[in-house]
């Protein structure tokens, strides 16, 4: 529970960060196929959008070099086998290398989030929705850490955005499911 004086301060810091990530964003230069699937992606039935969040996910994991690819991976790994400390070296080694590429600040949010580190969770995120505003899952898990924090007003809105650009993602649309009857009022 957050009770105390400090917690409501890092509390306050984390909601102000929250606004200022799902704030509009000014128009983002991505390459001209990510901009094409994420159009398809809008109006594609389920199956379709399977296929166009592969190929988007594809594209937004190019890194370029051959090392940051097997840093990403090496980071992918150690979350995957619930090691978030050890998904953080490899993922800070990346950002290091490459502050450019959104995902592994996606990435390292996550397992920050995993091992209640909030501030620098978020602070990841905005940094990787700064670079991709169109990452789905970087809003999706922005809409987490919102809710851990009992809000759900910005959860809701982080997740409505989400679900504004991958319309079928699963996770997203359950998370608004369970959101709706504490932010869209409740029938009497």
């Amino acid at each position: 529970m957050i009770n105390d004086e400090r917690s409501q301060t890092f509390y306050k810091s984390i909601a102000l960060s929250a606004l200022l990530i799902l704030a509009p964003m000014s128009g983002f230069a991505q390459d001209k196929p990510a901009d094409q699937l994420l159009q398809q992606l809008a109006t594609a039935n389920a199956l379709e959008a399977v296929d166009l969040d592969r190929d988007l996910q594809a594209i937004w994991r190019r890194s370029g070099s051959a090392a940051m690819d097997l840093l990403l991976r090496r980071g992918e790994r150690a979350l995957e086998q619930q090691a978030p400390a050890e998904a953080i070296e490899h993922l800070t080694a990346l950002v290091d290398h490459a502050p450019e590429f959104a995902i592994a600040r996606l990435r390292r949010a996550e397992a920050f989030a995993r091992l209640d580190q909030f501030g620098p969770a978020v602070a990841d995120l905005e940094q990787a929705l700064h670079l991709n505003p169109d990452d789905y899952n970087a809003l999706f898990v922005l809409g987490q850490i919102l809710e851990q924090f009992r809000d759900p007003e910005k959860a809701y809105e982080a997740y409505t955005r989400a679900k504004a650009i991958h319309p079928h993602h699963e996770a997203v649309t359950n998370a608004l499911k369970r959101l709706a009857p504490f932010t869209e009022g409740r029938k009497l």
